[in-house]
Protein backbone atom coordinates (compact mmCIF):
# COMPACT_ATOMS: atom_id res chain seq x y z
CA UNK A 1 0.00 0.00 0.00
CA UNK A 2 2.89 2.30 -0.14
CA UNK A 3 2.33 5.70 -2.00
CA UNK A 4 4.00 8.75 -2.70
CA UNK A 5 1.71 11.76 -2.71
CA UNK A 6 -1.34 11.17 -0.13
CA UNK A 7 -4.13 13.61 -1.02
CA UNK A 8 -6.90 14.46 1.71
CA UNK A 9 -9.68 16.42 0.69
CA UNK A 10 -13.24 17.23 3.07
CA UNK A 11 -14.70 16.60 0.35
CA UNK A 12 -15.32 14.82 -3.18
CA UNK A 13 -13.81 17.22 -6.07
CA UNK A 14 -11.63 19.67 -3.60
CA UNK A 15 -8.61 17.67 -5.01
CA UNK A 16 -9.89 18.26 -8.42
CA UNK A 17 -10.43 22.25 -8.02
CA UNK A 18 -7.34 22.76 -5.86
CA UNK A 19 -4.15 20.38 -6.92
CA UNK A 20 -5.43 18.20 -9.61
CA UNK A 21 -2.78 19.45 -12.01
CA UNK A 22 0.29 18.75 -9.20
CA UNK A 23 -1.27 14.97 -8.78
CA UNK A 24 -1.02 14.37 -12.46
CA UNK A 25 2.29 15.91 -12.98
CA UNK A 26 3.45 13.61 -10.40
CA UNK A 27 2.14 10.71 -11.66
CA UNK A 28 3.86 11.71 -15.01
CA UNK A 29 6.83 11.65 -13.01
CA UNK A 30 6.47 7.99 -12.20
CA UNK A 31 4.90 8.86 -8.39
CA UNK A 32 2.33 6.38 -6.81
CA UNK A 33 -0.65 8.78 -5.64
CA UNK A 34 -3.82 8.21 -3.57
CA UNK A 35 -7.10 10.51 -2.70
CA UNK A 36 -8.45 10.02 0.59
CA UNK A 37 -11.82 12.01 0.70
CA UNK A 38 -13.04 12.54 4.23
CA UNK A 39 -16.67 12.47 3.25
CA UNK A 40 -19.31 12.13 0.31
CA UNK A 41 -20.01 16.32 0.33
CA UNK A 42 -24.19 14.96 1.01
CA UNK A 43 -24.82 18.85 2.27
CA UNK A 44 -23.87 20.17 -0.86
CA UNK A 45 -26.89 22.65 -2.27
CA UNK A 46 -26.63 20.64 -5.76
CA UNK A 47 -27.24 17.09 -6.65
CA UNK A 48 -26.81 14.17 -3.70
CA UNK A 49 -24.61 12.22 -1.88
CA UNK A 50 -24.74 9.36 -5.01
CA UNK A 51 -24.13 12.02 -7.97
CA UNK A 52 -21.16 12.90 -6.35
CA UNK A 53 -20.32 9.17 -5.67
CA UNK A 54 -20.16 8.68 -9.80
CA UNK A 55 -18.81 11.75 -10.45
CA UNK A 56 -16.04 11.32 -8.00
CA UNK A 57 -15.42 7.90 -9.70
CA UNK A 58 -15.37 9.97 -13.31
CA UNK A 59 -13.12 12.35 -12.00
CA UNK A 60 -10.66 9.98 -10.76
CA UNK A 61 -10.20 8.47 -14.05
CA UNK A 62 -9.56 11.27 -15.43
CA UNK A 63 -6.77 12.04 -13.09
CA UNK A 64 -5.11 8.55 -13.48
CA UNK A 65 -4.39 7.93 -9.65
CA UNK A 66 -3.73 5.02 -8.32
CA UNK A 67 -6.88 4.46 -5.67
CA UNK A 68 -9.18 6.66 -4.40
CA UNK A 69 -10.85 6.20 -0.61
CA UNK A 70 -14.17 7.69 1.26
CA UNK A 71 -13.58 7.86 4.92
CA UNK A 72 -17.60 8.41 5.30
CA UNK A 73 -17.09 11.18 8.01
CA UNK A 74 -20.43 13.84 8.28
CA UNK A 75 -20.32 16.29 5.66
CA UNK A 76 -20.11 19.75 7.68
CA UNK A 77 -20.23 17.91 11.48
CA UNK A 78 -17.40 16.03 11.40
CA UNK A 79 -14.52 17.31 14.04
CA UNK A 80 -10.79 16.67 15.43
CA UNK A 81 -11.51 14.33 18.19
CA UNK A 82 -9.53 11.55 18.98
CA UNK A 83 -11.96 9.20 16.92
CA UNK A 84 -11.69 10.97 14.33
CA UNK A 85 -7.46 11.46 14.32
CA UNK A 86 -7.62 8.08 15.00
CA UNK A 87 -9.11 7.10 11.64
CA UNK A 88 -7.18 9.66 9.80
CA UNK A 89 -3.19 7.97 11.17
CA UNK A 90 -5.03 5.04 10.33
CA UNK A 91 -4.82 5.88 6.54
CA UNK A 92 -1.69 7.63 6.90
CA UNK A 93 -0.04 4.13 7.59
CA UNK A 94 -1.68 2.35 5.53
CA UNK A 95 -0.24 4.30 2.87
CA UNK A 96 3.15 5.06 4.23
CA UNK A 97 2.94 8.61 1.93
CA UNK A 98 6.26 10.40 1.48
CA UNK A 99 4.13 13.71 1.38
CA UNK A 100 0.69 14.45 2.07
CA UNK A 101 -1.80 17.38 0.54
CA UNK A 102 -4.59 18.80 2.61
CA UNK A 103 -7.15 21.21 2.47
CA UNK A 104 -6.70 25.14 2.95
CA UNK A 105 -5.39 25.91 6.21
CA UNK A 106 -8.36 28.88 6.34
CA UNK A 107 -11.19 29.17 3.74
CA UNK A 108 -14.60 30.08 3.02
CA UNK A 109 -15.92 26.74 3.46
CA UNK A 110 -15.59 26.01 7.44
CA UNK A 111 -14.95 22.22 7.03
CA UNK A 112 -11.85 22.98 4.74
CA UNK A 113 -9.88 24.55 7.53
CA UNK A 114 -11.38 22.03 9.89
CA UNK A 115 -9.94 19.18 8.01
CA UNK A 116 -6.33 21.02 7.47
CA UNK A 117 -6.28 20.85 10.62
CA UNK A 118 -6.99 17.59 11.69
CA UNK A 119 -5.34 16.42 9.08
CA UNK A 120 -2.22 18.13 10.22
CA UNK A 121 -2.50 17.09 13.71
CA UNK A 122 -2.75 13.37 12.39
CA UNK A 123 0.20 13.33 10.51
CA UNK A 124 2.29 14.32 13.30
CA UNK A 125 0.94 11.59 15.65
CA UNK A 126 0.84 9.22 12.93
CA UNK A 127 4.57 9.16 13.83
CA UNK A 128 4.45 7.99 17.79
CA UNK A 129 4.84 4.84 18.22
CA UNK A 130 3.31 4.45 21.14
CA UNK A 131 -0.34 4.99 19.68
CA UNK A 132 -2.05 1.50 18.26
CA UNK A 133 -3.57 0.90 15.09
CA UNK A 134 -4.23 -2.01 13.14
CA UNK A 135 -5.69 -2.96 9.46
CA UNK A 136 -7.16 -5.96 9.31
CA UNK A 137 -6.48 -7.32 12.06
CA UNK A 138 -2.76 -6.43 11.62
CA UNK A 139 -0.51 -3.93 14.06
CA UNK A 140 0.53 -1.01 11.98
CA UNK A 141 4.30 0.88 12.37
CA UNK A 142 4.95 4.46 12.97
CA UNK A 143 4.39 6.70 9.89
CA UNK A 144 4.84 10.50 9.35
CA UNK A 145 4.98 12.21 6.01
CA UNK A 146 8.00 14.59 5.36
CA UNK A 147 5.85 16.89 4.97
CA UNK A 148 2.11 18.19 4.53
CA UNK A 149 0.89 20.73 1.75
CA UNK A 150 -2.06 22.51 1.96
CA UNK A 151 -3.21 23.42 -1.28
CA UNK A 152 -5.23 26.77 -1.75
CA UNK A 153 -8.68 26.61 -1.94
CA UNK A 154 -11.28 29.85 -2.32
CA UNK A 155 -9.56 32.56 -0.06
CA UNK A 156 -7.14 34.17 -1.67
CA UNK A 157 -3.43 33.07 -0.12
CA UNK A 158 -0.49 33.96 -0.54
CA UNK A 159 1.54 30.55 -1.55
CA UNK A 160 4.74 29.32 -0.01
CA UNK A 161 5.20 27.14 -2.99
CA UNK A 162 4.13 26.98 -6.49
CA UNK A 163 3.84 24.27 -8.43
CA UNK A 164 4.10 24.34 -12.51
CA UNK A 165 1.10 22.85 -14.02
CA UNK A 166 0.65 24.05 -17.18
CA UNK A 167 1.08 20.67 -19.52
CA UNK A 168 -1.94 19.25 -17.28
CA UNK A 169 -4.22 22.16 -17.20
CA UNK A 170 -6.26 21.17 -19.85
CA UNK A 171 -7.25 17.95 -18.09
CA UNK A 172 -7.21 19.74 -14.41
CA UNK A 173 -10.43 21.77 -15.71
CA UNK A 174 -11.84 17.95 -17.59
CA UNK A 175 -11.36 16.35 -14.02
CA UNK A 176 -13.50 19.21 -12.52
CA UNK A 177 -16.05 19.13 -14.87
CA UNK A 178 -17.02 15.63 -14.38
CA UNK A 179 -18.75 16.91 -11.17
CA UNK A 180 -21.65 17.85 -13.41
CA UNK A 181 -24.35 18.82 -10.36
CA UNK A 182 -21.63 20.88 -8.72
CA UNK A 183 -20.63 23.78 -11.36
CA UNK A 184 -22.11 25.95 -14.15
CA UNK A 185 -25.16 23.90 -16.43
CA UNK A 186 -27.37 26.39 -18.29
CA UNK A 187 -29.90 23.72 -18.45
CA UNK A 188 -30.04 22.96 -14.30
CA UNK A 189 -33.04 23.84 -12.52
CA UNK A 190 -30.86 23.42 -9.63
CA UNK A 191 -30.04 26.34 -7.33
CA UNK A 192 -27.81 29.17 -8.22
CA UNK A 193 -24.44 28.44 -5.67
CA UNK A 194 -21.01 30.49 -5.67
CA UNK A 195 -19.56 27.55 -7.81
CA UNK A 196 -21.87 26.94 -10.14
CA UNK A 197 -21.80 30.39 -12.55
CA UNK A 198 -19.66 30.66 -15.54
CA UNK A 199 -17.55 33.12 -13.88
CA UNK A 200 -16.43 30.45 -11.25
CA UNK A 201 -14.56 28.78 -14.08
CA UNK A 202 -12.83 31.57 -15.47
CA UNK A 203 -12.13 32.83 -11.48
CA UNK A 204 -10.19 29.02 -11.49
CA UNK A 205 -8.02 29.50 -14.56
CA UNK A 206 -7.40 33.08 -13.30
CA UNK A 207 -5.91 31.69 -9.99
CA UNK A 208 -3.89 29.37 -11.82
CA UNK A 209 -2.55 32.09 -14.32
CA UNK A 210 -1.43 34.28 -11.42
CA UNK A 211 0.19 31.53 -9.38
CA UNK A 212 1.78 30.61 -12.98
CA UNK A 213 3.13 34.24 -13.74
CA UNK A 214 4.49 34.16 -9.98
CA UNK A 215 7.28 31.63 -11.41
CA UNK A 216 7.58 32.18 -14.68
CA UNK A 217 5.24 29.26 -16.15
CA UNK A 218 1.70 29.83 -17.75
CA UNK A 219 -0.21 27.85 -15.12
CA UNK A 220 0.41 27.27 -11.32
CA UNK A 221 -0.73 25.67 -8.19
CA UNK A 222 -0.55 27.18 -4.90
CA UNK A 223 0.57 25.85 -1.78
CA UNK A 224 1.10 26.99 1.74
CA UNK A 225 3.57 25.22 4.60
CA UNK A 226 3.35 25.41 8.09
CA UNK A 227 7.45 24.20 8.66
CA UNK A 228 10.50 25.40 6.95
CA UNK A 229 11.20 23.72 3.12
CA UNK A 230 14.00 22.93 2.86
CA UNK A 231 16.36 22.02 -0.33
CA UNK A 232 19.96 20.42 -1.27
CA UNK A 233 19.87 22.37 -4.62
CA UNK A 234 19.67 25.51 -5.14
CA UNK A 235 19.77 24.67 -8.75
CA UNK A 236 16.84 22.97 -9.22
CA UNK A 237 14.59 25.47 -9.37
CA UNK A 238 12.16 27.01 -12.27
Amino acid sequence: MKTDILVFAAHPDDAELSCSGTIMAHIALGHKVVIVDLTRGELGTRGTAETRDEESKKATSILGIHHRENLGFRDGFFVKDEAHIMKVIEVIRKYQPEIVLANAESDRHIDHGRAADLVHDACFLSGLKKINTSLNGNTQEAWRPKKVYHYIQDMLTEPDIVFDITPFFDRKMESIKAYETQFYNPNSIEPITPIATPEFIRHLEGRCLEYGRRIGVKYGEGYTVKSTIGSRNLLDQI
